[in-house]
């Protein structure tokens, strides 16, 4: 198998190198698939899924022509998977003014081997980093479950700030927003946070 070149890369101090790759069909579907089997991914909405009907719902989305799949790895171990859609060729598109700019995010972390303090926050900004590495994107969008508190923790962490509920067809959801500088903001708010520790 020939080596891939990652889409984006990212170093952090403690963790080490994170790498995003374009989620490759058939042969990443076991891995993922398993991961969307287990409780913790329930909001994925794909328990109960084949591998069959996890294979066709990333090929279909990998097809869009406006929404990608990205699986990350930490050094060696894989580390989250992360979709990026344009709101304006989705179903959220219906339920807020689309702005210039905009692009939706899901994330869902892998289940660790061994949990690591601090993991899914240096996920979520390894995230955030990687999107807003592309100069026309302008804000992300994300539409979680009103009921996993878990997301809502780590988006506000990251600068997301809400702007109430919708309906979408599979769920209610919260809608959120993190534009450019929020994330900047956010940024420079940890770092100012190690250099205190430091």
């Amino acid at each position: 198998m020939t080596a891939r070149l990652p889409l984006f890369t990212r170093q952090v101090e403690g963790f080490g190198c994170f790498r995003l790759h374009a989620l490759r069909i058939p042969e990443d579907i076991p891995l993922l698939h398993d991961w969307v089997q287990r409780d913790y991914a329930r909001y994925w909405g794909m328990q109960g899924h084949d591998l069959a009907a996890v294979t066709a719902a990333y090929a279909s989305l990998q097809a869009s022509g406006h929404a990608q799949a990205w699986l990350a790895w930490l050094d060696d171990a894989p580390a989250f998977l992360m979709e990026r859609y344009d709101p304006a060729h989705d179903e959220l598109g219906r339920h807020y003014p689309v702005q210039p700019g905009d692009i939706g995010m899901h994330l869902l972390l892998a289940p660790p081997a061994q949990p690591r303090s601090g993991f899914s926050r240096v996920a979520m900004d390894t995230v955030l980093a990687a999107l807003f590495a592309e100069p026309s994107v302008r804000r992300v969008v994300v539409e979680p479950d009103v009921r996993n508190d878990k997301i809502h923790q780590l988006n506000r962490y990251a600068g997301f700030v809400y702007h109430g509920e919708i309906a979408l067809p599979h769920k209610r959801a919260a809608l959120a927003f993190c534009t450019r500088a929020q994330f900047d903001a956010h940024l420079q708010a940890i770092a100012g946070q190690a250099a205190c520790v430091l």
